[in-house]
C-alpha cells in the first residue's frame, strides 16, 4: 500500500491521498484501490497491486497499443519500478451489467437504451477486431494465440475443475473424442483477429454515456467468433434469445459479412458458443466448488440451462459425451441449493443493508418494518482513534485501513461475522427474502465500525448474488456495490 500511495502522490502532485478498497478480481489476485486527493477539485485513479509481472507487462503492452489505435481503454498513468503497482483512469463504478441488472429490478428490462449500448458495444468490438490485427502479441499472456493448445487447455479446465470436482460420472476416452471434434471445428474459423477473451458487461464501464472497455490483459490472436459469444451469452446478463439474436445480426451487418460467408460465420459461432459454456462451467466449479464461493455456484444451473439448450438445436455435430453429460442433474452434486437467477424480471434480490454507526447515538432504525437485523459491537477492537495521527481520518482511508489490517483481532473478529452472515445469507436466498440489515457500532462512528462495514460490504459483493447498500451515518455517506 505505501508503494502505491507514493506512486499516486507523485503523478496526482499533491500532499494527501485517500484509499478506498475495490476488493480483488474474481479471477486473479489483483486488488483494486479507488485512491483520491482532498479539496473542491478531487484528483482520482485507480490502483492496482498485482503480483504477477508477466500478466501486468501483457496489460501495459495492449493499453498502449489499443488506445493508439483509438480503442478507449483507460489511460495508464504511472507504474512503479517493481512493475506490480500501477495507476490507471478512474471510469466510475458502472458498468453495462449494473445498467443491465438496474433495469431488471426495476421492472424495465432490456428497453431501447440498454440495446443501444450493447449495438455500441459490438460496433466497438468489430472496430477493435478490425484496427488490433496488426497488434504486436509478444506481450501476451499467458500464450500469444487462441490455437489447438489453449482450446484444449479450457477443455481441459471443464474436464478437472467442473466434471471431475462436481464427481460426475463420464468416459473420459468418449469426451477427448467429443473435445477433438469440437477443437478442429473451431479452427477452421479465421484465427487471425484480435480476441479481447473476456469480452462481457463486467468489463464494459459506462462513463456520461460512452462505453470503456478494462480487464483485456487475456488476450491474444484468435477467432472474432469468441469475443461476441462473450457478449451475448454472458450466463450473469442472460440476454433473452431474440435480443441475442437480433444484436448478433447487428454485428454481422455491421461487419458486411453475408450470404455463405455468414452461414460458414455462423456455423463457427455456435463451436466457439460451446467452448465458452464449458470454459465458464469449468470455472464456476472452480470458484464455486474448489475455492467455495457460493455467487459462482449460483451460476452453475443457468450455465448448464444454456448448454442443454445450445445441444437441442442440433447446429453442432455429434458430441455423445458432452450430450450425456448435459442430461445429468448436475446440481444434485453442489453443495449449494439453486436460487433463482438474481437477473430475471421476476425475481426480487436479496439486499443487505450495511450500517456503521455511533453507540452514542443509540441503535440505527430498520426502515424496512423487519425489526432489524444484525448489530456486531466494534468497541473490543484495537482503536485508531486513540491516537493523534488517524484522529482526522476514517475508516475508509488508507492509514486507518493499514493501522486495523495488522491487528490479529480484527482479523478474527471479521472472520466470525463472516461465519456467522454466511449462513443467514445462504438461508435468505434459498428462502427468497428480500432484506437484511447488519451494522457495525464502535465509539464515534468513525473508524472501526466504518472499516468493518466496508469489508463485509466487498465480501458479500464478491461471493453472493445479492445488491449491497452502505450507509455510513455519521459521515453521511451512502451508495451501493
Amino acid at each position: 500500500m505505501e508503494t502505491l500511495q507514493e506512486l499516486f502522490l507523485q503523478w496526482s502532485g499533491q500532499e494527501t491521498v485517500h484509499c478506498l478498497a475495490m476488493g480483488s478480481s474474481s479471477a486473479s489476485s489483483r486488488r483494486y484501490y479507488r485512491l483520491t486527493t482532498g479539496g473542491t477539485t478531487p484528483v482520482s485513479a485507480i490502483g492496482c497491486i498485482a503480483s504477477d509481472i508477466d500478466e501486468n507487462e501483457a496489460f501495459f503492452s495492449f493499453t498502449g497499443q489499443l488506445a493508439e489505435r483509438g480503442v478507449r481503454v483507460p489511460q495508464l498513468y504511472a507504474v512503479a519500478s517493481d512493475r506490480r503497482h500501477y495507476l490507471q483512469q478512474d471510469l466510475g463504478d458502472t458498468s453495462l451489467y449494473d445498467i443491465l441488472r438496474a433495469n431488471r429490478q426495476q421492472g424495465r428490462g432490456v428497453d431501447k437504451h440498454i440495446l443501444h449500448l450493447y449495438r455500441q458495444a459490438l460496433s466497438d468490438l468489430a472496430d477493435m477486431q478490425r484496427v488490433a490485427a496488426d497488434i504486436d502479441f509478444s506481450r501476451a499472456y499467458p500464450i500469444a494465440d487462441f490455437g489447438k493448445q489453449a482450446i484444449a487447455w479450457d477443455l481441459n479446465y471443464f474436464k478437472y475443475n467442473f466434471l471431475k470436482l462436481a464427481s460426475l460420472p463420464f468416459n473420459e476416452a468418449r469426451l477427448e473424442d467429443d473435445f477433438e471434434t469440437l477443437a478442429t471445428m473451431a479452427l477452421e474459423a479465421n484465427t487471425s483477429y484480435f480476441l479481447y477473451r473476456d469480452f462481457n458487461p463486467r468489463n464494459i464501464m459506462v462513463k456520461d454515456d460512452v462505453l470503456y472497455y478494462i480487464d483485456y490483459q487475456g488476450a491474444r490472436r484468435g477467432a472474432a467468433q469468441y469475443d461476441v459469444v462473450s457478449l451475448l451469452y454472458s450466463t450473469s446478463s442472460d440476454l433473452p434469445q431474440p435480443i441475442r439474436d437480433e444484436l448478433l445480426r447487428h454485428y454481422l451487418d455491421y461487419r458486411g459479412i453475408e450470404g455463405q460467408q455468414r452461414d460458414l460465420w455462423l456455423r463457427h459461432f455456435q463451436a466457439y458458443r460451446l467452448l465458452r459454456l464449458l470454459q465458464n462451467l469449468g470455472a464456476y466449479g472452480y470458484r464455486g466448488i474448489f475455492q467455495g464461493k457460493p455467487y459462482f455456484l449460483q451460476s452453475i444451473p443457468q450455465a448448464l440451462d444454456n448448454l442443454r439448450h445450445l445441444l437441442d438445436q442440433r447446429l453442432l455435430p455429434p458430441l455423445p459425451e458432452i450430450e450425456h453429460l448435459a442430461t445429468l442433474d448436475a446440481t444434485s452434486h453442489f453443495p449449494l441449493p439453486t436460487s433463482h437467477d438474481p437477473l430475471s424480471t421476476s425475481y426480487i434480490p436479496l439486499t443487505v443493508t450495511l450500517l456503521s454507526f455511533s453507540y452514542k447515538q443509540g441503535l440505527p432504525p430498520d426502515p424496512t418494518g423487519n425489526g432489524g437485523g444484525f448489530v456486531f459491537d466494534c468497541r473490543a477492537l484495537p482503536n485508531p482513534g486513540r491516537y493523534d495521527q488517524y484522529k482526522a481520518y476514517t475508516g475508509r482511508d488508507a492509514t486507518v485501513i493499514e493501522f486495523l489490517q495488522r491487528e490479529e483481532a480484527v482479523g478474527s473478529f471479521l472472520d466470525h461475522v463472516k461465519g456467522i452472515l454466511s449462513q443467514s445469507v445462504q438461508k435468505y436466498l434459498s428462502r427468497h427474502f428480500t432484506h437484511l440489515q447488519v451494522a457495525f457500532g464502535c465509539t464515534g462512528g468513525q473508524h472501526r465500525s466504518v472499516f468493518c462495514t466496508e469489508q463485509i460490504a466487498q465480501w458479500l459483493h464478491d461471493n453472493y448474488p445479492v445488491a449491497v447498500h452502505v450507509q455510513h451515518i455519521e459521515q453521511k455517506i451512502a451508495f451501493d456495490l
